[in-house]
């Protein structure tokens, strides 16, 4: 990460470091535990960087690493994606993990190759398979269409909570379940594309989740631990947005079928699109105008969008993305001003706002405006 420029101080810009997390209290407490599966010593940070987020259990001073990691990015083929259904299903966990109670390690007891045999196809070498039977080398169309993949990607997250004899326990899971809503496929040598409907994702997500915790029942360390189910539905893979959760549903400990589900009103709109100018209008509105005022400074830029995040059509946060070629350190500073001004000046406060300025690639600065704040904090890098 570039070192922060210490020389630039705007008077009215906040800069503080791009590399150092803000903590509760200065001086950041460690305290060294046990987890009691395995007997491992482990270190939690007394402290978080905010009351949003969970403290991470640290290994060896490093956060603790699943096993299956890769699996993910294998599995996704959008980026967005990949970031937004970890970020997510942790941000769902919260209402049932506090995170001033629970510590947060990714997960430890579905290992990589569980995970991959679990996303393929059934078959006789793999009885465990989520995707249905199919010799894939010989199927025609139809045959492809009628056995489609649903499901591309498992995520576990674990929760842990402190004991009074310094061990932690994992006291819930969080499984989340990315499904696609195309599916791709390759017979006689062309490329085809079927779409899945909401509603049938809904519906095998909610099949998959109870095989799922049947499995996750048989570990005798998961026998009697809450567990919370998320669903997700992929985007296709050039998407500018991300995808969405679609329902999740919490398991107390020790049941063995999943009930209750929620079904979730979450929305990325990008902006600008007809779907952002049709639903959310005025959002979009708002944008075309920062745009236009980003072009009187810049006249030959191109390519900003936005992404709004909405949940029951309310905008929660928008992140605009900004690449301009500068050709000094000085019109990244000029341009970094105006468009914090901008941010003051246009977007309303009851949401949170993140512009990222970019410049061949690299960042060259952010501002970010939480919801309810009346000015953004800046960060300008060298």
């Amino acid at each position: 990460m570039r070192k922060l420029h210490a020389a630039v101080l705007l008077s009215t810009l906040l800069f503080v470091s791009a590399c150092t997390p803000v903590f509760d209290n200065r001086d950041e407490v460690i305290q060294e535990t046990t987890e009691e599966s395995t007997n491992q010593s482990a270190i939690v940070p007394n402290y978080r960087m905010s009351d949003e987020t969970y403290r991470m259990i640290l290994t060896e001073g490093t956060s603790k690493v699943s096993s299956a990691r890769a699996v993910t990015t294998n599995q996704m083929g959008n980026r967005l994606d990949i970031s937004e259904f970890e970020s997510g299903l942790r941000r769902h966990s919260k209402e049932f993990y506090d995170p001033e109670d629970y510590y947060f390690q990714p997960g430890q007891f579905l290992d990589k190759e569980t995970l991959l045999g679990w996303l393929s196809r059934q078959s006789s070498g793999n009885e465990e398979g989520l995707n249905p039977e199919l010799d894939e080398s010989n199927a025609t169309v139809e045959e492809f269409r009628s056995n489609p993949k649903y499901i591309s990607n498992i995520i576990e997250q674990d929760y842990l909570v402190k004991k009074e004899d310094n061990v932690v326990e994992v006291k819930g899971l969080t499984i989340g379940i990315s499904l696609r809503s195309v599916y791709n496929f390759t017979s006689d040598g062309r490329d085809y594309e079927e779409k899945h409907s909401t509603e049938e994702l809904l519906a095998k997500g909610k099949e998959y989740a109870d095989t799922i915790l049947q499995r996750l029942r048989e570990n005798e360390k998961l026998t009697d631990v809450p567990i919370m189910f998320a669903l997700y539905e992929e985007e296709e893979a050039s998407s500018k947005v991300p995808g969405n959760f679609l329902s999740k549903a919490y398991v107390k400990g020790s049941d063995m079928s999943v009930g209750g589900w929620e079904n979730l009103d979450e929305n990325h709109v990008l902006f600008p699109s007809s779907e952002g100018e049709e639903n959310y209008f005025d959002d979009s509105q708002i944008f075309s105008d920062f745009r236009t005022e980003v072009a009187n400074y810049f006249p030959n830029f191109v390519g900003m969008i936005a992404n709004g995040f909405y949940i029951n059509d309310e905008l929660q946060s928008v992140t605009v993305n900004i690449p301009i070629q500068f050709q000094s350190e000085s019109e990244v500073v000029g341009f970094t001003q105006y468009v914090y001004s901008l941010v003051v000046e246009m977007f309303p406060e009851h949401y949170d706002v993140e512009v990222n300025i970019y410049s061949m690639d690299q960042q060259e600065s952010l501002i970010v405006r939480e919801a309810g704040q009346e000015e953004p904090y800046v960060h300008i890098y060298k």
